[in-house]
């Protein structure tokens, strides 16, 4: 079907990035993340931080609950600390 120009619209998508602080408590019993009182997150994983499993644990876990593919979420600082800073596209 074929529309008229005046009813073809040009849609644009805006990304909002987030930025959020977040505390890594590593070799946990189970998986799971929390809000504390400053807005921070506390993400509990049972990785270590070995090559990076850790921080590939922390975006699976950020993923699942902010319900966003994992290729959205980056680190911005904090590779090798338990004190991070993420991105959120």
């Amino acid at each position: 079907m074929i529309f008229p120009k005046k009813f073809i619209r040009a849609w644009r998508y805006v990304s909002i990035k987030m930025t959020i602080n977040i505390k890594v408590k590593l070799r946990a019993k189970e998986e799971k993340i929390e809000k504390d009182e400053n807005g921070n997150f506390i993400i509990w994983t049972r990785k270590l931080p070995i090559e990076g499993r850790a921080n590939e644990a922390v975006i699976k876990i950020l993923a699942e609950y902010f319900n966003i593919p994992a290729a959205n979420i980056s680190i911005i600082s904090g590779f090798k600390s338990r004190q991070k800073k993420i991105e959120i596209i």
